[in-house]
């Protein structure tokens, strides 16, 4: 099964996106705003057994904090894709670094760039327009973060979770 580990921001954070999501990102349906700590990889259930209790220690050993969202931006001329831009902190690193190393795959193809997607898979017409009219988007969101979730992906592609890990609990003995 494929699964995925994110963070979730604040409704207010998902509104905000989701005004945009849904006439720009074809997966609008399938997941709501989020910023990928670990992008989508397969795991059984000896993987996950060993897994879970990582991220159990990970969340425990973190608290909350906060990150800042100050601009629209782009992975062009790579992809035609529009996020808001999160300001990376040592604690979004330390959560991305600790999710691929140890027990988890190493499945980072990518340098972290934590982002909240609001428009991906457009032309390159379309790509300009809502690229140039976003960039015009006076953008200043802040949220804290004190938790993270494991998703997993259903059969019709979308996604779901399957455990949400709070920063600051113990785990039980």
């Amino acid at each position: 099964m494929k699964y995925g580990i994110i963070i979730f921001p604040s409704k207010e954070i998902q509104d905000e996106a989701n005004a945009l999501r849904k006439r720009y990102d074809p997966q609008y349906p399938k997941i709501p705003p989020h910023i990928t700590l670990k992008s989508a990889f397969l795991m059984d259930d000896v993987t996950r057994e060993q897994i879970i209790p990582a991220l159990k220690k990970i969340a425990n050993d973190m608290d909350p904090f906060s990150i800042q969202i100050p601009k629209v931006s782009t992975f062009a001329p790579v992809t035609n894709t529009v996020y808001f831009k999160v300001e990376p902190t040592p604690a979004l690193t330390y959560l991305f670094d600790e999710m691929h190393r140890g027990v988890f795959p190493d499945n980072g193809e990518h340098s972290f760039v934590p982002h909240i997607t609001i428009a991906q898979g457009l032309m390159d017409d379309e790509y300009s327009d809502v690229y140039g009219t976003l960039q015009l988007k006076n953008v200043e969101l802040e949220d804290t973060v004190d938790r993270f979730q494991l998703c997993y992906q259903l059969d019709d592609g979308s996604w779901t979770v399957y455990e949400t890990f709070v920063f600051g609990q113990e785990m039980p003995s």
